[in-house]
């Protein structure tokens, strides 16, 4: 096997470029399945007869932890909180440490899950 295929068999798919300029961001999509979603993500969040959308990050970024970016579209609606089978031995609030989202909890009732996770006690 000549060295070219080996190497053609190696090389990955390049993956979207991000390019900041000020107060510009620009994403270019390098494949097929990012070109969907981006225009899936553009039609979600413009709308050219009214009001587009906005993405407000939540969470952190911190690529050494989770090389991964959120956002919140406004004026999409969330999904339907799901609890645990865990249920709160006080009154108090709860947090998800991913989308800074809080939520009050009365003594005996489920605590919430958010983001994958059941959240934790703040108070």
């Amino acid at each position: 096997m000549s060295t070219n295929l080996v190497d053609n068999y190696y090389q990955k798919e390049a993956e979207m470029k991000i390019t900041l300029d000020k107060n510009l961001v620009e994403f270019t999509p390098e494949n097929q399945q990012e070109t969907a979603s981006m225009e899936t993500l553009w039609r979600v969040i413009i709308d050219c007869a009214g009001e587009s959308n906005k993405l407000t990050p939540i969470g952190e970024y911190v690529p050494s932890k989770q090389n991964l970016i959120r956002f919140a579209i406004e004026g999409i609606p969330g999904g339907k909180t799901v609890f645990s089978e865990q249920t709160s031995a006080t009154d108090c609030t709860y947090l998800c440490e991913v989308c800074n989202k809080y939520m009050n909890v009365k003594s005996g009732e489920a605590i919430p899950y958010c983001c994958g996770a059941v959240m934790k006690i703040i108070d």
